[in-house]
């Protein structure tokens, strides 16, 4: 992935969940920029007070995720895909979601108020399995995050955009 294509998904993640926690609870979320690696992806100012977003993106597995991304797929990627149908989807969801929170778990930000917004670009995944499992991911020991959401493109319920998920500390 070429850093301009990383940057884009970041600035859409960020964007599409400003608009939705501000729709979700009435309180302005705007001025988004990015920033230097040793900081959060991008800063915001939520009612007046700075954030910064730390993006991530769950597709499931490398191969989900170049599918998703509109790449062009191999042989042995496409039998991976097929391979990756027969693996209970709930046990996938729930093993990408935690190699995603384990790995931005472990980093530091020069920031005061960071959140971790997880974007979801499995279409197979809806927010409703995700709050549905969540007592079943690995609780989270330390982190710097001060709120943890998950951001879904695929529901079909709008009233079921984001999900919080810092619960999950130790």
């Amino acid at each position: 992935m070429s850093d301009s294509e990383k940057l884009r998904l970041e600035h859409q993640a960020a964007r599409l969940f400003m608009r939705r926690y501000e729709k979700q609870f009435g309180v302005p979320m705007r001025h988004i920029w990015h920033n230097t690696p040793r900081k959060p992806d991008v800063s915001c100012y939520l009612d007046g007070e700075q954030v910064d977003l730390e993006i991530a993106h769950l597709y499931g597995s490398e191969e989900e995720a170049k599918q998703v991304l509109g790449r062009s797929l191999s042989d042995e990627t496409l039998a991976a895909l097929r391979h990756l149908q027969k693996t209970p989807p709930n046990h996938r969801l729930l093993e990408a979601l935690n190699q995603v929170l384990c790995k931005k778990s472990a980093k530091c930000y020069e920031s005061k108020k960071v959140w971790l917004v997880i974007r979801n670009l499995n279409p197979h995944w809806q927010t409703a399995q995700f709050a549905e499992h969540t007592h079943l991911l690995l609780p989270i020991e330390r982190h710097p995050f001060e709120q943890i959401w998950l951001l879904s493109d695929h529901d079909q319920d709008p009233h079921c955009n984001i999900l919080r998920l810092d619960d999950l500390s130790v």
